[in-house]
């Protein structure tokens, strides 16, 4: 199979796999230990993807730094225990790494979750030589949007922008793309219509990640 792009970066959460049930259980965990009311399980579903002192803050109003990186503390703690035994991949993300990988192309995840948490996932699924490159929270100086964990997974790959696909699920990961001077490829697995994707520069938008293939052919 002949790959129209040298590399394709992906988000992990909502675009390769589904761990909203642990991370739903994590924050739901620190927001009942604080006593906080009126957050639902849909309000922390939609803050997947943003750096978890950002969604700390989206959802308590809480806005002093140390506060925030305490309740990020506390929930890391939880997603020790609880994270990746409630992630599962999407039907079709194993098939499309292997695909890529056996058609030369290289891959990458690019991520706000912890690089350890998925460098783990890929162990316990045997899927870690079909990944070449994972970035995570810890890597970059600065999240996404900020195009750093785009341009570090580039330079790791030896690929230019206009040989680079970014897969995303979130209107962060389209501005990560945008931000890169990357083509970007929205689906729509996570909590984030077609019509919001719409909005920012796109190759493609899909409703499976096994759809790919065909946008790559």
């Amino acid at each position: 199979m002949t790959m129209k792009y040298k590399a394709v970066c992906f988000d992990f959460d909502y675009t390769l796999a589904d761990s909203s049930a642990g991370i739903v259980k994590c924050f739901r965990m620190v927001i009942d230990s604080h006593g906080w009311k009126g957050i639902d399980d849909e309000q922390i579903r939609r803050t997947i993807g943003m750096t978890l002192e950002d969604a700390f803050s989206l959802l308590s109003g809480i806005k002093e730094p140390d506060q925030l990186t305490a309740l990020h503390k506390e929930y890391s703690l939880h997603a020790n225990t609880y994270m990746n035994p409630n992630t599962r991949f999407y039907e079709g993300s194993q098939c499309v790494l292997q695909a890529l990988k056996e058609s030369g192309c290289k891959t990458a995840i690019v991520s706000t979750k912890n690089k350890n948490r998925i460098d783990d996932f890929l162990q316990i699924t045997k899927t870690n030589h079909l990944v070449d490159k994972v970035i995570g929270i810890y890597e970059v100086k600065e999240a996404k949007p900020d195009p750093e964990g785009l341009y570090l997974a580039m330079e790791t790959l030896g690929a230019d922008k206009k040989d680079v696909l970014y897969v995303g699920d979130s209107i962060i990961d389209a501005q990560t793309a945008m931000n890169a001077g990357v083509d970007f490829c929205g689906v729509t697995t996570g909590v984030t219509t077609a019509s919001e994707l719409a909005l920012y520069p796109h190759k493609a938008i899909i409703s499976h990640i096994e759809e790919l293939l065909t946008v790559l052919e």
